[in-house]
């Protein structure tokens, strides 16, 4: 076993140093390398993100994410544009991080969150005189920062661990011994995390601290999970949170309510009551209607977030969204109090929408995105003023985020140029949508094709079939580093939305609802065949690869077919029993993804696993996954490498290094990611003169 290791590890290193020598081998006029993109090039890149525009409108602030070569890190920066963009400077920008920043009600001081002096802590910074006083001294990390209407209090979200009486008794231990860890003592049911690891047991709370500084206090109690944003009411006196306040709470994964607390006495009051999430609550400027979004409950792996409307004089609640076929997300009322904006998903990319208060909605041409730098998912964000200024985050598919404003009736304006250093001399990928019809029941597909550096219609190119994760997610006309370096290298890219995907519709990504994998496939391989038939493409040397919800599709496909030279299997789910008891949210899966749990549904489970079809399996097939995945455990890809390797196929496992499901988090993790995948395929293709 020590030798195999070695083996893997000295792969993995090889591979991730060979980020130019794909190109040689690509039957096609490919520009001087310093013209393309390059895989230290992911160090240069930028996006703005979180942009919170300033009482008055005439100021915004915003996030700026760049990547640390040094500590292989994205770094995140404060800084302020005015709203025509003549003015652009930092305000808080060194080696710490520097996030959350929220307007007092004046626009004269900036609440915001930063690590500068080793854990993050609120923070005040006066625009005025440029002074900055620390506010907190928190033993755990705040979140969700929000000031009173009065500007004196700031309330938040933080954690409070619980006291754990332990099981067992230790001896005392001999002074200077040197004895093994404690032992971890588990009761919950989420008891580790993706990202985060084993938890320690206790919930987030809402707590309160004056904005000048001073002790925090700790608002709501007992062993529930206040979540997402905080609303004060308009006098200051409560604040609306979500919560879920039940004995049982954690067998209920998709259920959570508004609630309120009163500042004064803690006193809780319970604002909705049906049966399924309610989240978002967004007060209006009058204080009369609370706004929030949820949807009544269902078994389905999929369900459209609705808005609602509550008039807490009456108690009255209506949905405000009707029959509209899309996801609401972060809703924000303007300040006439008469129409809510709102973002959502369509057909690959976030837009800005808004209704009034008779439910009439109107869909903006804004588009957001741009702040996923490895692929190319829906993304973005948006805040809107006083003046009707409206802030958001929006990029293309050759650049990520930029800040942006629009005023309704005005063309949006672009404010930034973030990569404009980086990217503006290179030769990036052509990137065009197409659509095409599946073969299983003629469902429109779309997707987009990416075409190379030097592209030339008459010859013929490798192509890589890249498929996002989720499966409840949506690429779309987005940047996508992980794909322009694929490109880079010679290679046609087709990235789509099969059935499942979300930004079409509730029936559109329900397709697949106790079905998945399923006809996805026939999605996938129907736009494969579509992109052949334009004549560029050489059917001889079609590649596959995916991650998450991505690579259980990819491991479907070898499955299936030997169409594909070679395949990536990224962070994958294998064997749905396995993976259903040991995921980090396993009850989740295995009540919504699934009709039943796994030992009473065995069946069901085994017959959508992958490794249920690895007895046909031939393609040469590399294996992908961070060792600190709780998400798609590390167990499923040895699964399916164990198999493949039994049966003599040719295969590697690339093991990352504390790496969580999000593989490609830092940057030199995504060009290793790259440069292995390009490196595996590299190996299994066609000799070329």
């Amino acid at each position: 076993m020590k030798n195999l290791k070695k083996v893997i590890y000295r792969s993995f290193a090889v591979a991730s140093a060979c980020g130019l020598f794909v190109a040689t081998s690509i039957g096609a006029e490919m520009p001087a390398s310093e013209s393309i993109l390059q895989p230290e090039d992911i160090f240069a890149l930028e996006y703005a993100n979180d942009p919170q525009v300033s009482p008055d409108g005439g100021t915004i602030a915003y996030v700026r994410t760049s990547m640390d070569i040094m500590t292989d890190k994205a770094r995140k920066a404060i800084w302020l544009s005015d709203p025509d963009g003549g003015t652009h400077r930092p305000l808080l920008a060194n080696r710490a991080d520097f996030t959350n920043p929220r307007w007092s009600p004046m626009g004269d001081r900036l609440a915001y969150v930063s690590n500068s002096e080793g854990s993050n802590q609120i923070y005040v910074k006066w625009l005025t005189t440029g002074d900055t006083a620390l506010v907190s001294n928190l033993s755990t990390s705040p979140s969700h920062v929000t000031w009173s209407p009065d500007g004196r209090w700031l309330a938040f979200l933080m954690f409070v661990p619980e006291t754990m009486t332990p099981l067992a008794s230790m001896p005392a231990k001999p002074k200077n011994a040197d004895w093994a860890d404690p032992v971890k003592q588990i009761e919950a049911l989420t008891y580790r995390s993706d990202g985060k690891g084993f938890l320690e047991q206790g919930q987030q709370q809402v707590f309160i601290i004056p904005a000048e500084g001073g002790t925090p206090r700790q608002l709501t109690q007992g062993a529930y999970q206040a979540s997402g944003r905080l609303n004060w009411s308009k006098d200051g006196k409560r604040i609306y949170f979500v919560s879920h306040r039940v004995a049982d709470w954690e067998y209920e994964p998709q259920e959570s309510d508004i609630y309120s607390v009163e500042v004064a006495s803690g006193e809780i009051t319970r604002h909705t009551d049906r049966i399924g999430p309610d989240a978002n609550p967004t007060l209006s400027p009058n204080g009369r209607y609370l706004a929030y979004t949820g949807h009544a409950a269902r078994a389905t792996g999929y369900n459209n977030s609705e808005l609602y409307l509550l008039d807490l004089e009456s108690g009255a609640i209506r949905k405000l969204s009707g029959d509209f076929d899309r996801s609401i997300e972060n809703p924000q009322w303007d300040s006439s109090g008469t129409s809510i904006w709102f973002q959502y998903e369509d057909r690959g990319t976030h837009r800005i929408g808004s209704i009034n208060l008779k439910g009439k909605l109107v869909e903006s041409d804004l588009r957001l995105g741009g702040t996923t730098l490895g692929r190319p998912y829906a993304s973005g964000s948006f805040d809107i003023g006083t003046n009707g200024v409206i802030a958001f985050t929006a990029g293309d598919t050759r650049s990520p985020a930029d800040l942006m404003t629009s005023k309704r009736g005005e063309r949006p304006r672009q404010l930034t140029q973030l990569n404009k250093d980086v990217l503006a001399h290179k030769t990036l990928a052509n990137v065009q949508e197409i659509t095409w019809e599946s073969s299983f029941d003629g469902q429109a597909i779309q997707g987009w094709l990416m075409t190379p550096p030097g592209f030339d219609a008459q010859k013929r190119y490798p192509l890589i079939l890249e498929i996002h994760g989720g499966p409840h997610a949506a690429y779309g006309p987005n940047f996508s580093a992980e794909a322009q370096l694929f490109a880079a290298q010679g290679y046609v890219v087709l990235y789509t939305n099969p059935r499942g995907s979300t930004s079409y519709g509730d029936a559109f990504a329900n397709a697949i609802h106790l079905a998945y994998p399923g006809n996805d496939y026939d999605d996938l391989m129907s736009g494969v065949d579509s992109v052949i038939e334009q004549g560029f493409v050489d059917p001889e040397q079609l590649f596959v690869t995916g991650g998450s919800g991505g690579g259980v599709l990819t491991a479907w496909i070898v499955g299936k077919t030997n169409r594909f030279k070679a395949a990536v299997v990224a962070k994958p789910v294998i064997n749905w029993i396995s993976f259903a008891l040991t995921a980090d949210h396993a009850l989740y899966f295995s009540t919504f993804w699934f009709d039943g749990p796994a030992w009473e549904k065995t069946e069901d489970y085994w017959a959508r696993s992958p490794l249920s079809l690895v007895g046909n399996v031939s393609t040469p097939t590399m294996l992908l996954t961070g060792e600190s995945d709780y998400r798609t455990p590390m167990s499923e890809t040895e699964q399916y490498y164990q198999a493949l390797k039994q049966r003599k196929v040719d295969t590697m496992m690339i093991r990352i290094p504390g790496a969580p499901h999000g593989i490609a988090g830092r940057p030199s993790r995504l060009i290793a990611k790259v440069n292995n995948i390009l490196a595996w395929f590299e190996r299994y293709r066609p000799a070329t003169p």
